[in-house]
């Protein structure tokens, strides 16, 4: 692997509880590489959304450190988007103004507003939605929502993408179409992508990495699975596929037959 471009190092987080204090994650040592599709799968509870809202900076560490580009994430910052389950967009903004508020947070200033307009909208058509620009959230569907959610991270041009479950509200067919869709996006912008998912098979079809994580409390890495894969793939094509079939297979294995019977023994 190509030197790493997002670092954890040592990394502790613990909250504060009425009962005292909770040891969320414990000792997370992580390295991801520029244009590298990593994808954090466990049970809930496991940790894996703190992880995530750590490399966005939404939360600061108990304890190690943080690093993306060789600087340490201080905080939140235009260099790496979230997209959430939830689209959050605002419901009296149209879908481009929806995109238009995150391009001016970030070039506002810096570009004339023809460039700015037109970040936007060529996000919005990477994603498919350039015939619905001028719709507000109510007059579209789930997974149209969602698209327009993942266009106002790609318009922010984030050297890394943060994606908590972006799928995990949509119906099957939707989640599918939305995930292939992913795929090209990814290939075409050559984005790092770090994404939290509870589905195996989406871990296996988008991930270069897959990071298991044990159960909490304390939760720590259990173990990376490599995926080795050829790009592009196709969902289809990949079904009877072995080494599809095997990354599977280790990652219900660890999540659901080896990780269990650990937990059982130290019960």
């Amino acid at each position: 692997m190509s030197q790493a471009f997002i670092r954890v190092q040592r990394t502790d987080m613990l909250f504060p509880t009425r009962q005292g204090w909770f040891h969320a994650l414990r000792d997370i040592d992580l390295d991801i590489a520029q244009g590298e599709f990593v994808t954090l799968i466990g049970h809930s509870g496991c940790g894996k959304s703190t992880l995530l809202n750590l490399i966005a900076g939404l939360i600061t560490p108990t304890g190690g450190a943080l690093l993306c580009d060789g600087r340490e994430i201080a905080g939140p910052g235009p260099d790496r988007a979230v997209v959430f389950q939830n689209h959050s967009l605002l419901p009296w903004l149209t879908c481009f103004d929806n995109v238009l508020l995150a391009v001016e947070s970030v070039f506002g200033g810096r570009e004339p507003r023809s460039r700015l307009m037109a970040r936007t909208e060529e996000a919005l058509q990477l994603v498919g939605m350039g015939h619905a620009m001028a719709k507000r959230p109510h007059e579209i569907s789930g997974g149209m929502k969602q698209r327009v959610g993942i266009a106002r991270a790609l318009a922010m041009a984030p050297k890394v993408l943060l994606m908590d479950e972006p799928f995990g509200a949509l119906d099957a067919l939707t989640r599918a179409h939305l995930q292939d869709e992913l795929l090209k996006i990814v290939a075409a912008t050559r984005s790092t992508v770090v994404m939290v998912t509870h589905d195996v098979d989406e871990a296996v079809l988008l991930s270069d990495r897959i990071v298991m994580m044990t159960n909490g409390p304390a939760a720590t890495i259990g173990e990376i699975l490599p995926v080795a894969l050829p790009r592009p793939r196709d969902r289809v094509a990949l079904a009877e596929d072995p080494a599809y079939v095997h990354a599977r297979k280790a990652v219900i294995d660890f999540l659901y037959t080896r990780h269990r019977h650990a937990e059982a023994a130290s019960a």
